[in-house]
């Protein structure tokens, strides 16, 4: 049974490996939420991610016979890179078993600490099935992501950092997935100060163990979908729900708009490169998912900055169409000489910056005589983009 004496061992066993990460106060974002905000950003941390504590403690326990016959784990990224790593640090074999959608960043880095990689399954629990079965036929020792005593005392480090560098918190905000962060900090945080409020955040598109949690007993999803991989987690862990009834205040849930602004948040504001399910605290707290906050003094766990670049690009591009900093439009022109330098010319006068434009003539929807014009441009917010549109219509470009 996990204690707090547990977790200062697990902190003195990976002191020599693991980066005590910074905790800093966020001004715009506390400015924005009138309270105190701290980041704790374990997306600083060795891997990337605040993995690597569990696993490390997990591995350094192990007996000499188990590291002689080499370790297994399952994961969509972060534990991955964590075990792989702990286990370069005793000379111990790993494989690691990743989803096959697992993006190819995340594949590279756990190669890098020279692991074995084997994609199976579409999400991580199928994974999981699979890295089971296949640890047994090779007398493998399976490194559970969430559901080992070893593991939650290691990630429940990063609670004692906190509190080390701010004793007067009210409240402490943790990402949820399986439950395993949530289960170690908020041990580590209800032994040591009661009065702290610990309150989790999952991803909507990841419900199970919000439910279960609320339901107050275990309840496995169907599927899952959502920008947050490192939550995405199918079915909950009786082990680590049992903690979180004990010790979490309240588990709430954020959705992908939600934390696909939280990411791009903290890249603006923050220049912090942060996951999806590191993002999901800051994207509560920007979308006031938590009441009565004023005046308090909160610390959000940045769980991780593994991001996959190809969805961050994605998730930038639409920010800007939101924010009305980039705008798309379409429109159609006679398909003469001079017609597409008029138009432009419109643009360049409304200070309109062009950074994508394409020409068709060939579409079967076109009249013969006729080119369809995309145009895609940079602009100064929600009133010059009315302009450009009241330019164009005036100008017969836009149908009113």
């Amino acid at each position: 049974m996990l204690n707090l004496q547990m977790i200062y061992e697990a902190k003195e066993r990976i002191k020599n490996i693991v980066v005590d990460t910074p905790l800093a106060l966020a001004p715009y974002l506390s400015e924005l939420c009138e309270c105190e905000v701290f980041l704790k950003k374990e997306n600083l941390q060795v891997t990337g991610a605040f993995k690597i504590r569990g696993a490390y403690n997990k591995i350094a326990s192990l007996s000499k016979e188990q590291h002689a016959c080499g370790v297994i784990a399952a994961s969509a990224g972060n534990h991955a890179q964590g075990v792989a790593l702990s286990a370069s640090k005793f000379n111990t074999k790993a494989i690691i078993i990743m989803p096959e959608s697992t993006p190819l960043t995340k594949v590279a880095g756990v190669k890098h600490y020279g692991a074995e990689v084997i994609l199976h399954g579409s999400n991580y629990d199928e994974a999981y099935g699979f890295a089971r079965e296949y640890g047994e036929k090779h007398s493998l020792t399976f490194i559970h992501p969430f559901e080992d005593t070893q593991v939650i005392a290691g990630q429940g480090t990063v609670a004692l950092e906190i509190l080390d560098k701010c004793e007067s918190l009210d409240m402490v905000i943790i990402p949820v997935g399986g439950g395993g962060l949530i289960a170690g900090m908020s041990e580590a945080i209800k032994a040591i100060n009661p009065e702290i409020e610990v309150i989790g955040v999952s991803a909507s598109g990841a419900p199970a163990f919000k439910e279960s949690y609320d339901k107050k007993t275990a309840v496995d999803s169907t599927h899952v979908r959502t920008i947050a991989d490192g939550i995405a987690v199918r079915d909950t862990s009786d082990i680590t729900l049992g903690y979180a009834l004990k010790n979490v205040d309240k588990i709430i849930s954020v959705d992908d708009e939600e934390i696909a602004s939280g990411i791009l948040f903290l890249l603006e504001k923050q220049k912090l490169v942060v996951e999806g399910a590191g993002a999901v605290g800051v994207a509560a707290l920007l979308h006031n998912k938590l009441p009565n906050i004023k005046n308090k003094k909160i610390a959000v766990v940045l769980s991780g900055g593994n991001m996959d670049v190809t969805l961050l690009s994605v998730i930038i591009e639409k920010g800007l169409l939101k924010s009305h900093r980039k705008m798309k439009l379409t429109v159609t022109l006679v398909d003469k000489p001079g017609s597409l330098m008029r138009f432009t010319e419109i643009l360049e006068s409304l200070n309109a910056n062009i950074v994508h434009i394409s020409y068709d003539r060939t579409s079967i929807s076109l009249d013969y005589g006729d080119a369809s014009v995309t145009v895609h441009m940079e602009t100064k917010g929600k009133e010059h983009q009315i302009t450009i549109e009241e330019a164009l219509k005036n100008e017969g470009y836009l149908r009113e």
